[in-house]
């Protein structure tokens, strides 16, 4: 063959090659539901949901439970999946590293909006908070995924750093697990303290069944936390905007009215714990950056070190700003 037709061809497959999309399009759009309880549970609670969902988009929905709250940052970040219901400190970690955007935030079903990072110990175990800060490593501690907010970035700001303990040399053993691990390790007796949160709590007590009520009598709280916003929903910026219009038409109508048809759907999201979704955006999340932040100034001065307090104050600074912009009213 004429070498200048073998190259002609060999640029004309090259060409064709280039012009095909990297990323097939999946049929489905992949929904990603926070590991704060155990999948089997998550499951039964989100089918219902998941399934109005595909109904009202039109598509098919599909479930995606992480094993932790990394394994659903790197899923946003590597497309696996379109959207789902992050932590404050994972949702932070979605925008940040998994081109992510907070469209939606959650609603508290039981009270106020907010809920409350805890650490529970066994009712009349005589385990005080004293004795947990005193680090005399007699006691086991179950703290929470390194990426939940109220599981370990609000007790290590809020308690620990301040008083610059290191769980991790304070306590026997630190073992690090999801919210109905630590509730049900500490009910039992296998741990002596642990993070928790007053929504899971709430959760559990919805829930109301010998065992939800047997597990909740035998633990009690120790410490709770500065209030914490609601959780945020994270889709993926480069979502198609026709898409985003779908999904934002269903969740923000989800359970709204005074029809049969809402009520049905009021009882699905109680399940799931939530009242209908709440428009929201990135700064939403400024209030975890905030105790970010605030984390790493008091870190910094524990080590006396000046370049990150400088950072740390700086971030601070923007984030103050960012706020007053927000409190100024609309011209």
């Amino acid at each position: 063959m004429n070498r200048r037709i073998v190259l002609a061809l060999g640029a004309c497959l090259l060409l064709a090659a280039c012009g095909k999309s990297e990323e097939p399009q999946r049929k489905e759009v992949v929904f990603s539901i926070l590991s704060a309880e155990s999948q089997a549970s998550a499951e039964k609670d989100w089918a219902p949901f998941i399934e109005d969902m595909a109904r009202a988009i039109g598509q098919p929905v599909k479930a995606y439970y992480g094993s932790n709250y990394t394994a659903l940052i790197e899923a946003m970040r590597f497309k696996q999946t379109d959207l789902g219901w992050f932590t404050n400190q994972s949702g932070l970690e979605a925008v940040r590293r998994g081109g992510g955007q907070v469209f939606a935030r959650s609603a508290n079903p039981v009270g106020p909006d907010g809920y409350e990072s805890v650490i529970i110990v066994k009712k009349g175990s005589g385990v005080t908070l004293e004795k947990i800060l005193a680090c005399d490593k007699t006691l086991n501690f179950g703290m929470g995924d390194p990426k939940s907010t109220s599981g370990t970035l609000a007790p290590m700001i809020f308690l620990f750093a301040p008083r610059k303990i290191d769980p991790a040399a304070c306590f026997r053993n630190v073992r690090s697990a999801n919210h109905e691990t630590n509730l049900f390790a500490v009910s039992g007796g296998m741990q002596d303290a642990a993070t928790n949160n007053t929504a899971s709590m709430d959760r559990l007590r919805l829930l109301d069944t010998d065992l939800a009520r047997k597990t909740l009598g035998n633990v009690e709280i120790v410490w709770r936390s500065p209030r914490i916003p609601e959780d945020p929903l994270v889709w993926r910026r480069d979502l198609d905007p026709a898409l985003r219009k779908k999904i934002g038409d269903f969740m923000f109508t989800y359970g709204v009215g005074d029809t049969p048809e809402a009520a049905r759907q009021r009882a699905i999201l109680e399940k799931i714990q939530t009242r209908p979704f709440v428009p929201a955006d990135n700064t939403h999340l400024l209030p975890v950056r905030e105790m970010e932040a605030t984390g790493q100034l008091v870190e910094g001065r524990n080590r006396n070190d000046a370049a990150a307090i400088a950072r740390a104050e700086a971030s601070l600074a923007e984030i103050a700003r960012e706020k007053a912009a927000l409190a100024k009213p609309a011209t």
